[in-house]
C-alpha cells in the first residue's frame, strides 16, 4: 500500500525536485492556462481574425516556464545523491 502511495503521490514530484504541493501548484497553473488556450484556439478557429497570435504566445510562455522551471530545480550534486539513495531517478536528464 505504501508503494502505491509513493508511486502515485511522492515519486514523480521528487523526480522533478518539487514537493507535492509545489508540483500541484505547477500542474494547476498549466491546467488553467491550457484550458484558456483551448478556448482561445476555439474562438480563433471560428473567427480567424480573433486571437491571431494569442494561442502561439501562450504555448511559447508555457514551454518557457516548464523548461526554465526544470533548469531552476536542477539539484546540486549532494541533493542528486540523496534522491538516488531513495531509488528515484532524475527523469529530466
Amino acid at each position: 500500500m505504501i508503494s502505491l502511495w509513493n508511486r502515485l503521490f511522492i515519486n514523480h514530484p521528487l523526480s522533478v525536485h518539487e514537493s507535492y504541493l509545489e508540483h500541484m501548484g505547477q500542474a494547476l497553473y498549466f491546467s488553467f492556462h491550457l484550458g484558456l488556450g483551448c478556448l482561445v484556439c476555439l474562438c480563433h478557429a471560428l473567427i480567424p481574425g480573433a486571437f491571431e497570435k494569442t494561442g502561439s504566445r501562450l504555448v511559447e510562455k508555457l514551454h518557457d516556464r516548464m523548461v526554465k522551471n526544470r533548469q531552476r530545480h536542477q539539484p546540486k550534486e549532494a541533493e542528486s545523491k540523496k534522491f538516488s539513495s531513495l531509488g528515484i531517478q532524475n527523469t529530466s536528464e
